[in-house]
C-alpha cells in the first residue's frame, strides 16, 4: 500500500499493523473522537509532537488537541504516503510524509508534513504511543501556525 488516508477497507487479510494505521487516519479525517481514543495508548508515556501544538504528553493532553481539531471550524485532511514500516514483535513505527490541507473560510493551506508514528502491541491490539510531525518549509510553517492560532 502506497497511500493511507483512512478510506481503505480493512479485511481479515489486512495486516494488523496496517489496520491500526488505517484506523488512525480514518479517525482523524472523519473527526471521530471515539475511534481516535481507541487508537492511542492511554499512558503518561504517550507523546504527540507537532509543529503547532508543541509537545503533548499523556492521553489527556493529546486528546485536547484532537478535540480542538474535531470541534473547530477548520477542516483538516491528510494522507500518509512514501512511508516505511519498521517492526519488532511488540512495536512498530512508520515514517514518511503527510500531504493534505487545512481550510477555514476562504483560506486553504496545502500541508506537507514529515511524520513518524510509533505503535505498541497491547492486549487490546496495536496502540499509538508517539506521533512526531515536522514542516520543513518555513513559509508553510508560519502560515499554518498563524491560521491555527487564530482558531484557538
Amino acid at each position: 500500500m502506497n497511500i493511507i488516508n483512512g478510506t481503505e477497507i480493512i479485511t481479515n487479510e489486512t495486516d494488523a499493523k496496517e489496520a491500526a494505521l488505517i484506523r488512525f487516519y480514518n479517525a482523524f479525517n472523519l473527526r471521530d473522537a471515539a475511534l481516535m481514543k481507541s487508537s492511542w495508548l492511554h499512558s503518561n508515556e504517550s507523546s504527540m509532537n507537532n509543529p503547532v501544538g508543541g509537545i503533548k504528553r499523556g492521553w489527556d493532553e493529546i486528546a485536547s488537541v484532537y478535540n480542538k481539531i474535531f470541534t473547530g471550524e477548520a477542516k483538516v485532511f491528510v494522507e500518509f504516503y512514501d512511508f516505511t514500516f519498521y517492526s519488532t514483535g511488540v512495536m512498530f513505527f512508520v515514517n514518511g510524509s503527510e500531504r493534505g490541507f487545512f481550510e477555514i473560510g476562504n483560506k486553504k493551506i496545502d500541508l506537507h508534513i514529515r511524520t513518524s508514528r510509533v505503535f505498541l502491541l497491547t492486549p487490546e491490539g496495536w496502540k499509538q504511543i508517539l506521533h512526531h510531525g515536522s514542516i520543513d518549509d518555513p513559509e508553510l510553517l508560519a502560515a499554518y501556525q498563524l491560521a491555527v492560532s487564530s482558531q484557538v
